[in-house]
């Protein structure tokens, strides 16, 4: 191998690994907010908190907002965009899901814990309806500020509720459905564009 193919292989196997950890980084604080937000109603945007990415890869507090909202930001490990808003009365349901998930604790696992959680008192959940919105895609476009190939998913918790108490069917069939019937957690999914 000449001198000039070895630096060029170096040189290639640097600019590979400076892509990689590029891949892996997170957008700026102002991106991640402005992206996360676009999950949100429009009139509910300015006031919501963010929640967000380190460079460390940490979620942490990106703004605080003054609304009834939060909404987390794309996670950049991930290949898809992601990002969601609820209702405050949600964060300690879904940071306890986040922290169980953490841990390497199964799905089954996370529900088992957060249904024991909420039904001994000791993790707090809305005993009302509660909404959460979902904006999912391709990619986050910063420069056109918006989402390729964006899918919206509106969901209204309604904890412990059925098929029967509210006259839903509980798979898909074309428009609101009922997931997860009689559990804390019960939510009528209501797709959207």
């Amino acid at each position: 191998m000449t001198l000039r193919s070895l630096l060029l292989s170096v040189s290639a196997l640097l600019l590979l690994g400076a892509s990689s950890s590029l891949a892996q980084s997170p957008p700026s604080a102002g991106e991640q907010i402005a992206a996360a937000v676009k999950a949100a109603p429009a009139p509910m945007r300015d006031a919501a908190t963010v929640l967000g990415y380190t460079d460390d890869m940490e979620l942490t507090t990106l703004r605080e907002g003054d609304g009834r909202l939060v909404c987390l930001a794309d996670d950049p490990s991930d290949d898809n965009f992601h990002a969601s808003c609820y209702h405050e009365a949600l964060e300690p349901f879904m940071k306890r899901g986040r922290e169980l998930r953490r841990q390497g604790k199964s799905g089954a696992a996370v529900d088992s814990i957060r249904r024991a959680e909420i039904e001994d008192g000791t993790l707090s959940y809305p005993d009302r309806p509660t909404a959460l919105y979902n904006l999912s895609g391709d990619a986050y476009d910063a420069a056109a500020d918006s989402v390729r190939s964006a899918g919206r998913l509106r969901v209204l918790y309604v904890p412990y509720e059925t098929a029967e108490t509210t006259g839903l069917p509980t798979k898909p069939e074309g428009g609101p459905w009922l997931m997860d019937a009689g559990t804390p957690w019960a939510h009528v999914m209501i797709p959207g564009q």
